[in-house]
């Protein structure tokens, strides 16, 4: 196991500026999960630390040393791509084996390693086989094992599942969170999906243009986001966003204006908000599918979508035209249909003019709108 910190680390291509003095420590044996939209520069991020981009400034530190300017066979890392990168004139074994055969591993240790490896990826059974014989989750087990038998300090996966179907992603999504439970390794993981982000990770890294703009559990982003990005991108469905005015702020709520009349309380700490001022009210679907709430808001659906165990519904509300309810179970809701939204003071957000979210507080009472 291995503890990663990079230290005002920036990355340079010419005069532009993809990574922007990024400071961040990650613990020893956790699975920390790089996520953002494309072009964030998690992938750039990953590959510093791999040693396979240089470091413009700034340094990068693997179990407690300098790594900054040491080539990557000598970083005690092991990466997984998102191609396989198999050979495909080797068999399985010959694949899993082929970094130890060349760095002068004896052919004992590489067998043991090997066959080790392969049971824990059940390969075993496959290792005679060539890659054009298996199957995508197969050739991508293949390149997690030749990577578990260099016993390195550090894993790194690069979208390694964004080539197989869905239901490979969910099965090899598994393996490899079950893999990190058995080998108790340090593992940084990519990816732009965030419900891979929230089912596997113990630590969430989310960036934007370069940019960290949140690290925390799955749980703290979801429930505490630090602003309008993080908790549009956390969350699926995402969460829904309604452009209000700041009535009233105080400690433990605020009054906020809703589109088109009323007003709604929010459970946040706006004690240092200036009454006038713009705001954003965030709902998430799962929250706005209640039976009672504190304040009621209309919706002109559009379209249900029914799941069996859960009902999705889409439409105009509060000013936003994609406005997303989930409902348990099969709801009756039909395209045409105005129906009332129950919301909870305590399950709302609200994000400032900057897009920076006030901390959340306890419920209050029961509040109404007109």
């Amino acid at each position: 196991m291995a503890e990663v910190e990079l230290r005002n680390a920036y990355k340079r291509y010419g005069d532009v500026e993809v990574i922007h003095g990024v400071d961040m420590k990650l613990p020893s044996g956790e699975f920390i999960v790089f996520v953002g939209p494309s072009g964030c520069g998690k992938s750039t991020l990953l590959r510093m630390i791999a040693g396979l981009e240089e470091i413009s400034e700034g340094s990068i530190h693997i179990k407690g040393r300098d790594v900054t300017n040491v080539e990557a066979v000598d970083r005690g890392i092991a990466m997984v791509f998102q191609s396989y990168a198999l050979y495909p004139h080797m068999t399985v074994e010959e694949n899993m084996g082929f970094g130890l055969k060349m760095g002068g591993a004896p052919k004992e240790e590489v067998n043991e390693k090997v066959s080790k490896a392969a049971k824990t990826l059940q390969l075993d059974k496959l290792l005679d086989r060539k890659p054009k014989n298996l199957s995508g989750g197969q050739r991508q087990r293949v390149a997690i094992g030749r990577a578990i038998v260099r016993n390195p300090d550090v894993f790194l996966f690069d979208e390694p599942l964004s080539n197989l179907d869905a239901e490979l992603r969910v099965e090899m999504r598994l393996r490899i969170a079950q893999l990190h439970n058995e080998l108790e390794a340090t593992m940084i993981y990519v990816t732009h999906d965030q419900v891979e982000a929230m089912t596997m990770a113990d630590k969430i890294v989310v960036l934007r243009a370069g940019h960290i703009e949140q690290i925390g559990s799955p749980l703290e982003l979801y429930h505490h986001p630090d602003n309008l990005f993080v908790a549009g991108f956390i969350g699926s469905p995402r969460m829904n966003f309604i452009d209000v005015k700041l009535k009233e702020g105080h400690s433990t709520h605020a009054v906020v204006e809703l589109p088109g009349g009323g007003t709604a309380t929010v459970s946040v700490d706006a004690s240092h908000a200036v009454s006038g001022t713009s705001a954003t009210l965030g709902i998430r679907p799962e929250d706005a599918g209640g039976e009672e709430g504190d304040f009621v808001l209309p919706l002109a659906v559009d379209v249900a979508e029914r799941l069996g165990g859960s009902t999705f519904l889409y439409g105009a509300c509060g000013g936003m035209e994609h406005f997303v309810v989930q409902r348990p179970g099969i709801d009756p809701t039909r395209h045409g249909d105005a129906i009332q939204l129950n919301i909870t003071a305590n399950t709302c957000y609200l994000f400032d003019a900057d897009g920076m979210a006030y901390q959340r507080t306890t419920s209050i009472g029961k509040q109404t709108a007109a």
